[in-house]
């Protein structure tokens, strides 16, 4: 399959040269070093988007608190919308789910301006909850197909 970033349809950098690669597989071609790095990368994510959301909530003045803040309200509705979009491929899936954090950050900001109850903390409030119920639905979804299926395969036994 051809990716992204070698579009000369050959996937690995040795293939184009005619040679063997000494690498063992590692690096960025989908190795086991890119699969490693993958863990450490959401985790650093979670923890800049909590920062994003502590930092807003405590009203604390911090040049940082801007963009953490602007990468809590995005990332936390698309980590929900992406839960149960586990059928799709990466990138189509990123992108439903990107599309589904603005909406979601729209209708917040929306509904609370219509109400007359804009505040910056009370959206963030207001963004995480959606999120939550939302990640919780997919929670909810995933488990009732599992025992669905577990259900119907004791049955066929």
């Amino acid at each position: 399959m051809q990716s992204f970033t070698d579009l000369t349809g050959l996937d690995d950098p040795a293939e184009r040269n005619g040679t063997e690669g000494t690498d063992g597989g590692s690096g960025r071609d989908g190795g086991p070093a890119a699969r490693d790095s993958l863990p450490v990368m959401a985790g650093v994510a979670a923890a800049i988007a909590g920062v994003g959301g502590a930092l807003a909530l405590a009203d604390v003045t911090s040049p940082l608190r801007a963009p953490f803040a602007l990468f809590f309200l995005i990332v936390a509705p698309a980590c929900a919308v992406a839960a149960p979009l586990r059928g799709l491929d990466p990138l189509s899936r990123a992108v439903v789910a990107i599309g589904g954090a603005v909406a979601v950050d729209l209708l917040v900001a929306q509904t609370m301006l219509a109400l007359h109850a804009w505040t910056v903390r009370g959206g963030v409030v207001a963004v995480a909850a959606v999120s939550a119920v939302l990640l919780l639905l997919a929670f909810l979804l995933a488990h009732a197909r599992r025992h669905r299926g577990r259900a119907t395969r004791s049955r066929a036994s």
